[in-house]
């Protein structure tokens, strides 16, 4: 018995396994065939039973006018007269006696009924009674009566009024009705599963057509686009929103490509530089090319560093953010050590400063690189000056680098913060710059919830503007 069990529980989960497995033009026939199939049952119940119940009603309602004409003859005209009346203006399906206080017929609509009595309801005199009977044995035939009795009286006595109507025809009337819906349903349920079908298919169309195109879609080539349908529905949102995906991901393919070409572009230089030095310390026997390319390779070696660095945190930034070990930080102190360091590394320029009192919560190693990307880039570009200033506006801290350089173009004031981008390429690389200096300002400020924006300076040249929330 256990085994029978078992793989009758083993054959109902690979049943509804299955089903769960099958495909969503399946399940949504299925589905819709299921809930109307259930809708036509639970509706088709309510019928029958309405419908019933409003026939019996009827039956009731003209057996108790029946039997109240009945009873107001027997009370004016007495029971002999009744029981003249009665066969005449009986209809057939109703059966009608008139029984005295001892129970025996004294009137009879008919010679059926004339005489046993059709029941042992007695009201009182202008009560009424009801009773259900069926397969009476004094009647010739198996049918379901609807009883109604009414008590009444003539001369004194008391005398009780009974009509029996039929049923059978109300009940074939039900029958016939589940005969037709039992007839319908199944071919309802047909034309359902296939219009559900049918549509199913049509909505399940265009997706269909988006996977085959994001199945011919490789890694090699996210130029393509999947179609998108032209109704304004769920498909067509699913349409734009994998265009929209793949848009992502060719501009992340591009600049993946970008970047590595250019890190490769930047390593090339240094690392020829090297080689190049290498050969002519080799093939110098008396050691003076070493002592003279020493400070050569040096240079090249710290390049590198700075590079591989640089490249790293952008890789960082990219991957998983860069994580930010805040603390409080005083802003005008930083600022200050910037403007003492460009003081004497290039006293050639005139730096000032407007330092006011500001703190914020950030990462201050972090922040110092910032500074000293945008005061390196200000002493290049510059003429004669660099200005500095520190102050709060709007509950923010602003930090400005100013130079009386030539500027930069609008058109490239967003442009200059993409990965080694140079406006003056020859200079940047002699001087040992990458290109990745604002990039990596950039990246820091935004992790610290702020931003850099580029404008016009007072002096000529370009403004840089911190902004950080305190």
């Amino acid at each position: 018995m256990s085994g029978v069990v078992r793989r009758r529980v083993e054959g109902w989960h690979r049943s509804s396994g299955g089903l769960r497995q099958a495909s969503v033009r399946v399940r949504s026939t299925a589905a819709a065939v299921i809930v109307v199939a259930l809708a036509l049952t639970i509706g088709a119940a309510a019928l029958l039973l309405l419908l019933q119940r409003a026939l019996i009603t009827e039956v009731t309602d003209a057996a108790e006018t029946r039997v109240a004409d009945v009873a107001g003859q027997l009370g004016a005209r007495g029971t002999s007269q009744v029981a003249q009346d009665l066969p005449a203006t009986t209809r057939a399906s109703q059966l009608i006696q008139v029984l005295d206080a001892s129970g025996r017929v004294v009137a009879a609509s008919s010679s059926r009924v004339a005489a046993t009595p059709l029941t042992d309801l007695r009201p009182p005199a202008g009560a009424l009674m009801w009773a259900q009977v069926g397969d009476m044995p004094l009647i010739d035939d198996d049918h379901l009566y609807q009883i109604v009795a009414q008590g009444a009286s003539y001369g004194g006595k008391p005398y009780t009024v009974v009509v029996a109507t039929s049923v059978q025809t109300q009940r074939q009337t039900v029958g016939t009705v589940a005969k037709f819906l039992a007839i319908g349903f199944p071919a309802l349920l047909i034309v359902v599963g296939v219009a559900s079908w049918l549509m199913a298919g049509q909505a399940l169309r265009p997706v269909e057509r988006i996977r085959s195109r994001v199945q011919g879609i490789g890694s090699r080539d996210l130029t393509e686009r999947v179609p998108v349908p032209t109704t304004r529905d769920e498909v067509a949102r699913l349409a734009v929103t994998m265009n929209e995906m793949l848009n992502r991901l060719e501009l992340g393919q591009s600049t993946q490509r970008r970047f590595v070409s250019d890190a490769s572009h930047e390593l090339r230089s240094p690392l020829a530089t090297l080689t190049a030095a290498l050969e002519v310390v080799d093939a110098d026997t008396s050691g003076k090319a070493w002592q003279e390319l020493h400070p050569v390779m040096q240079a090249e070696t710290e390049r590198m560093r700075r590079l591989v660095e640089d490249l790293l945190l952008l890789a960082r930034a990219d991957d998983t953010g860069l994580r930010m070990q805040k603390t409080d930080v005083d802003l005008d102190d930083l600022v200050s050590a910037e403007i003492q360091r460009l003081r004497s590394s290039t006293p050639e320029l005139t730096v000032t400063g407007d330092v006011h009192p500001v703190r914020i919560v950030g990462d201050p190693v972090r922040l110092s690189q910032v500074l000293r990307n945008l005061v390196d880039n200000a002493a290049r570009a510059a003429h004669t000056s660099v200005r500095l200033t520190t102050t709060e506006q709007n509950g923010s801290a602003v930090v400005t680098v100013e130079d009386d350089g030539d500027g930069i173009p609008e058109a490239d004031r967003q442009r200059v913060f993409q990965r080694f981008v140079r406006l003056d390429t020859s200079r940047s690389r002699a001087s040992g710059g990458s290109g990745l200096g604002l990039s990596i300002a950039q990246e820091i400020t935004r992790a610290h919830q702020g931003t850099i924006t580029l404008a016009p300076s007072r002096a000529g040249g370009t403004k840089a503007t911190i902004t950080l929330p305190r």
